[in-house]
């Protein structure tokens, strides 16, 4: 059987790899154990807070129709209550939207779901 040298495959994955670990500060961005380390390491961070990402997003809303259903004299919980028997399918991000850009869009829907 003839014999197989790996070098090129072996420099291939080392340079592949650097690549992708470049900006990286101090040693990680050119030694390979190191880059290797910190490249599994931010990859699996960048996996995690993607999820995470979603679950801050989704409670700044909360925050946000929270803080301006307040104005108005009413409660959170109350309110998506009032929004969920009323059948009112708007999700919190549009909401959040809509005070933001148009407060008095919100106050239509106060109106709407029995609020005021």
């Amino acid at each position: 059987m003839t014999r197989v040298k790996r070098g090129v495959n072996a420099n291939k994955k080392r340079r592949s790899l650097l690549s992708q670990t470049k900006g990286y500060k101090w040693g990680r961005n050119n030694k390979f154990a190191a880059a290797k380390e910190a490249y599994m390491k931010a990859k699996t961070y960048a996996y995690r807070d993607r999820r995470a990402k979603k679950r801050v997003r989704r409670n700044l809303w909360q925050i946000q129709i929270n803080a301006a259903c307040r104005l108005n004299g009413t409660t959170y919980s109350k309110f998506i209550n009032a929004l969920t028997k009323s059948k009112v399918a708007i999700d919190r991000k549009i909401l959040a939207q809509v005070i933001n850009e148009k407060p008095e869009a919100f106050q239509e829907i106060l109106k709407t779901v029995g609020m005021k």
